[in-house]
């Protein structure tokens, strides 16, 4: 499975790049410490997976990161329909809340960074 294309939705390729214009700021306060392999992995933002766009995803280690705000309190059937597809695709999601992002930063960078090495394929 590790090198298996993940499909998606072509469509979804305008509406992610909208969302990367558009991002949140607790997105952008994340991007910010992710990005340009700012933790040893190369993370992407707002990236489409079968009919679904993630927040971030690294593909070496299938990994998608959702910041969760309020739009996300009335969705939890929607949400876990979400992560059953992807994780039939070997997509790990990891989940934040909003007001975790913009006010306890270290802790969810120390998250990731616990994830990525319990993860990590020793090769």
């Amino acid at each position: 499975m590790p090198n298996r294309i993940i499909p998606y939705r072509p469509d979804l390729r305008e509406k992610a790049r909208q969302l990367r214009n558009n991002s949140t700021l607790g997105e952008v306060l994340l991007w910010e410490e992710i990005k340009n392999r700012k933790l040893g992995l190369q993370f992407h933002r707002q990236v489409p997976l079968l009919s679904y766009i993630v927040d971030f995803y690294c593909h070496g280690l299938r990994l998608a990161i959702e910041v969760d705000g309020s739009s996300h309190d009335e969705k939890g059937e929607y949400d876990s329909k979400r992560e059953q597809e992807l994780s039939a695709y070997g997509v790990r999601l990891l989940r934040f809340e909003d007001m975790d992002v913009k006010r306890r930063m270290p802790y969810v960078v120390q998250e990731i960074l616990y994830w990525i090495e319990d993860h990590k394929n020793p090769q």
